[in-house]
């Protein structure tokens, strides 16, 4: 049983400070190749996943937006273009390799007006109590230690009213999806990660990190415990990937 010192680092079990070192380690090794490797992994679908994300999240023109583990950009970059010149986006990530990739992709496609860029822990983000109208976190969840501090400093730092959604890879909800999603996850995604980015290890981790993750319930039952309201969820291709969705009142 994982005792308050280790943590799970893939299968491995790791102490807890070693564990944001090596997670860090990870995403700087794949921050150049991120996006191209997202593509062949999903086909192309993270960005069908990624729009729905923000179709469900709905920010309006105006909003403050905190868009955690936002490594390269992508939901960033969804966030600016629906809150307009009058809103604001904080791009925030613990890895700089990865925060800066997302800056340089970002500035380069001309959107830069309305975002800031903050390199951040989501278990001790440096904003005040109650400052974002909406809060998102796409695929990183489930690399973060203590998942349950990083969702109580989102509660904190969420406005009354408003909602956090969560984007993760999570649990198939039929038997021969799941056998047949781990007969890719495990055999074909390491390999591409060797053949396009040169780092088998980095994925064979990212692999095993959404078997550990939790399941839809228990993700659900952590957001009720760290004080959000009204937490549902909302399955995408059987339970691949899912969306939670928590209210602060």
């Amino acid at each position: 049983m994982q005792d308050d010192k280790t943590t799970h680092f893939g299968f491995d079990e790791v102490d807890v400070k070693d564990k944001v070192k090596r997670v860090g380690k990870v995403f700087s090794n794949v921050a150049a190749k991120y996006d191209i490797m997202n593509d062949a992994m999903s086909l192309g679908m993270h960005r069908l996943w990624k729009r729905t994300f923000i179709a469900l999240a709905k920010p309006k023109v105006g909003d403050h937006c905190l868009d955690l583990a936002a490594g390269t950009g992508d939901i960033t970059k969804l966030l600016s273009k629906r809150v307009g010149e009058t809103g604001r986006v904080i791009s925030s990530d613990i890895n700089p390799d990865m925060l800066a990739e997302g800056r340089r992709k970002l500035l380069d496609q001309g959107i830069f007006n309305n975002i800031e860029f903050e390199t951040a822990n989501a278990e001790e983000l440096p904003f005040a109590d109650e400052s974002f109208d909406l809060i998102t976190m796409a695929f990183g969840l489930r690399n973060v230690t203590d998942q349950e501090k990083a969702l109580k400093e989102m509660y904190r730092t969420l406005k009354p009213g408003s909602a956090t959604f969560i984007l993760e890879f999570s649990k198939p909800a039929f038997d021969w999806l799941e056998k047949l999603y781990d007969q890719y996850s495990f055999k074909v995604i390491p390999r591409l990660g060797e053949w396009v980015a040169g780092d088998k290890d980095s994925y064979q981790y990212l692999v095993e990190s959404i078997r550990m993750h939790p399941s839809q319930n228990d993700l659900k039952d952590l957001m009720l415990q760290s004080g959000f309201d009204k937490v549902d969820y909302f399955n995408l291709m059987g339970g691949i990937v899912a969306i939670h969705r928590g209210y602060k009142w």
